[in-house]
């Protein structure tokens, strides 16, 4: 299934399986219920060339007056995700996620705190989730392209059924593997203990070198190089990139088991041919709805009412290797759904980022896989 242009196909419509579990019925992120998302995208030439956009992830339909549990993980640091270290201290999360450009993280987090006391929700203070990987080599990161307005078209946008993949929201200006890259998404489904709960991974992909690109260990960049597809950045590449990596499960876990499912998202970027150079924000947020609690709320300024305990669930430790394994595979699909589903964007300065050809791909699977 697909949101977006027809020319483009998603992995599997390639007839390409990435792993061994079953995907969820829209095989992406919002097949864990409750979770919704919406983009703005931003494209224009004038005044200013801009390819950027928005993404907003709703872990539930109430983010600021509930809350989830959440764990977070960074593979590596060369990148910002506003609201995190708050997360990381409580485990627990109290807003949408928001995604971007790296420039306009500051735009995105104020106009998420007013959106959110226009909204009913006005508490003492809020600190919006916003990470961002850098969209400056098509688009004119100085432009200020992503605003309020943009912020609440994303949020207003959101939404539990097909996610639009690609060059859209977030991603429009983003580069992958030294294709086009942007949005992709994915989803398993496994059963624990009798039962069956759901993974989905959201990526906003822009890293990446060609040659190390592999798909379920097809070495698709090596096969594709950049005499067949030109790099347009193949001088800016070698420490350059980012990836947020967004988990979102039903599986009741707590916050520690959280940050641990984050931690295997990194199994399925290596898998793909990521590997966290030096230059790279390669940044991962994971969360559970399978515990919701009503959002307590900090307000230094008033002496807060007792609150009784309010009972969780949790499953063992020893039953989490599902959920590790789905992971992996749900994020290395949803990659290479970022890298099918992208079209070819012509930037600033004369600039293009080519898409991955689906018809060069498939010739290359046919020649590494003859039977499958």
């Amino acid at each position: 299934m697909t949101a977006a242009s027809p020319e483009r196909r998603r992995l599997r419509d390639l007839g390409i399986a990435v792993g061994r579990l079953p995907t969820g019925p829209l095989n992406a992120i919002t097949d864990v219920a409750g979770v919704r998302v919406g983009h703005c995208t931003v494209w224009r030439d004038a005044p200013r060339l801009s390819r950027t956009g928005v993404t907003a992830i709703w872990p539930s339909d109430d983010p600021w007056g509930s809350e989830v549990f959440a764990g977070t993980y960074s593979f590596n640091g060369c990148g910002e995700f506003t609201g995190w270290i708050w997360l990381e201290e409580s485990g627990c999360l109290t807003s949408p996620i928001m995604t971007t450009g790296t420039h306009s993280v500051g735009a995105v987090r104020d106009a998420l705190i007013n959106i959110a006391e226009e909204r009913g929700h006005p508490a003492h203070w809020h600190l919006g989730l916003v990470g961002e990987t850098y969209d400056g080599f098509l688009s004119d990161a100085y432009a200020n392209a992503v605003q309020k307005a943009e912020v609440e078209k994303a949020l207003d946008a959101a939404t539990a059924g097909l996610v639009e993949e690609g060059c859209v929201g977030g991603g429009t200006g983003m580069n992958c593997h030294e294709f086009k890259g942007g949005i992709g998404t994915s989803s398993r489904v496994v059963d624990i203990a009798g039962e069956r709960y759901t993974v989905g991974v959201l990526v906003q992909a822009n890293y990446g070198v060609r040659e190390e690109l592999s798909i379920d260990g097809v070495p698709v960049g090596r096969e594709i190089g950049i005499d067949i597809v030109p790099s347009g950045r193949r001088d800016a590449v070698a420490n350059a990139g980012s990836i947020l990596i967004i988990v979102a499960t039903d599986a009741p876990l707590l916050p520690h088991q959280c940050k641990r499912l984050a931690q295997r998202a990194t199994i399925g970027l290596g898998r793909i041919g990521g590997y966290g150079r030096n230059g790279s924000g390669d940044l991962f947020l994971a969360f559970s709805t399978g515990n919701k609690m009503p959002s307590a709320g900090v307000d230094f300024l008033a002496k807060p009412a007792p609150r009784p305990p309010m009972p969780c669930r949790m499953l063992p430790n020893p039953e989490i290797n599902p959920l590790f394994n789905a992971t992996a595979e749900a994020t290395e699909e949803a990659i290479a759904n970022a890298l099918c589903m992208a079209r070819t964007t012509h930037g600033r300065e004369g600039r293009v980022m080519h898409a991955m050809p689906l018809d060069r791909l498939q010739e290359v699977w046919r020649k590494h896989r003859p039977k499958g």
